[in-house]
This record gives C-alpha cells, structure tokens and sequence, in this order.
C-alpha cells in the first residue's frame, strides 16, 4: 500500500529529450537512413522521414538528454515540504553523469526508490540506454537486468492509476486536472521542446516546465495517498543554472 511507502526515500522525476540534431538535414548518413527505416512503421504513406523528424527525440537511439529535474518530499513542523533541482544542459554526458553520481550516492544511503509519470515506458529507459551510449557505468537503482519487475526500485504515477487495467494512456495532465492540481502544461508541452531549445535556445524555459512536471507528479502521488497538496510557501523550485 502506498501509506505505508517510505515517501521520504522516493525520488520523483522527469526529462526533456530532444532529437540528436536540429534538422533531419544535418544528421549523419547512416543515421537518416536509420530513422528512414525507423519511421516507416508510424509515419503516413505520403509522409518523409524529414517530414516525422520532429518525433526523433522521443526514441532514445535518435535523441539525447537535454534535462533532468527530480525533487524529494520531507517533514518539518508535521507538514510536507518538497526540493526540487535539476541537471541539465548542452552537454547530455555530463548531465547523465551527474545523475549517475546522484543515484549512487543514494544507493549508499538504502532504500530510495525512482518515481516518474510513465516513467517505466520513458524515462528510465531512455537515461539507462543513453547512459550506456555514453559510456557511463549504469547506477544499481537502474540496472533492471534480469529482475521481475516487482524486485525493481520503479514507481510509477501512470501505472499506479491503472488499477490493473493496461488498456489506456492517462496523460499527467488529465490527472491533474481531474484531482485538482495546477496544470503543468500553463507554458509549454513536450511537442514544443524540441523548438524551444534548438530554435529559441532558452534552456532554462524549458527546465521551469520539467520542474513542473515533477512538482506536479508529486502532487498526484500526495493524492494518491489520500494527502493533502503541498501548499505554493513549502514548495522549493532552486534556480536555474
């Protein structure tokens, strides 16, 4: 039961990813001939695979780490608090290290486990597979190999809602809307990411709204607990770097 979970060792996530170059254009050779191949099994007939590109930085093989937020929740005068801080950047090695080192520093420390809206579809995957790409050694909280998937550290906000049921997709803002929480999506959508770091370059625009995301996961995980929000004066957001 989710009353019973140590919240206070669960570290709540989120990531921006964007493709791994501005433009179709400007990708490698053997890369446009990849997504060529890739994207013939979702895109329309009459559609080119410059025309889908757009949709690279969701896979992993095609896109890279441009931010990471997570944030924790702790007690103090009987009531919640949340931390939320980010890594992120132009440098995707040097983000995901910084995570590595994170995680492992909590993997000493016992008992933490990950929490992410789809997380288990995304956003763990995606991090170990591009930690991997860049040769970083994948930290024990997210070496899954081999494991059942109850004996993983994952959580997850989408899969929780399901009840058993693995028919639909449940957007977090759905959720959020449906339990009462302040829409993440008040700037920007993940459809707009890409745009916004290559073409605008405003990174930090795009870390205020991946801080968002993960406030917002931990307001429903609250929730999903029966517990009241964290009121806006106990919220901590940092600053961006």
């Amino acid at each position: 039961m989710l009353k019973n979970l140590p919240i206070e060792k669960v570290l709540f996530l989120d990531i921006e990813t964007v493709p791994m170059s501005p433009d179709f254009g400007q990708l490698p050779d053997i890369f446009k001939s990849l997504w060529d191949k890739k994207s013939r099994h979702f895109r329309k007939e009459e559609q080119t695979a410059e025309e889908v590109y757009e949709r690279a930085g969701i896979y992993a093989e095609f896109g890279k780490v441009i931010c990471i937020c997570f944030g924790t929740i702790f007690q103090r005068d009987g009531q919640w608090h949340t931390r939320i801080r980010h890594f992120a950047g132009d440098d995707e090695k040097e983000i995901l290290f910084q995570f590595a080192e994170l995680l492992e520093k909590l993997e000493t420390q016992g008992g933490w486990r990950l929490c992410a809206h789809n997380g288990k579809e995304f956003d763990f995957p995606y991090i170990s597979r591009r930690m991997l790409v860049n040769g970083i050694k994948l930290p024990a909280l997210l070496d899954v190999t081999m494991m059942k998937p109850w004996e993983t550290s994952f959580l997850d906000t989408m899969e929780l809602w399901k009840f058993g049921d693995y028919k639909n997709y449940t957007s977090l803002e759905l959720l959020a809307a449906l339990f009462g929480i302040p829409s993440p999506k008040n700037d920007i959508d993940g459809s707009q990411v890409a745009k916004v770091y290559y073409e605008d370059k405003d990174l930090e625009r795009i870390v205020k709204y991946c801080k968002n995301d993960v406030l917002t996961i931990i307001q429903l995980f609250l929730k999903y607990r029966g517990e009241p929000l964290i009121e806006n004066e106990r919220i901590d957001l940092g600053v961006s770097e």
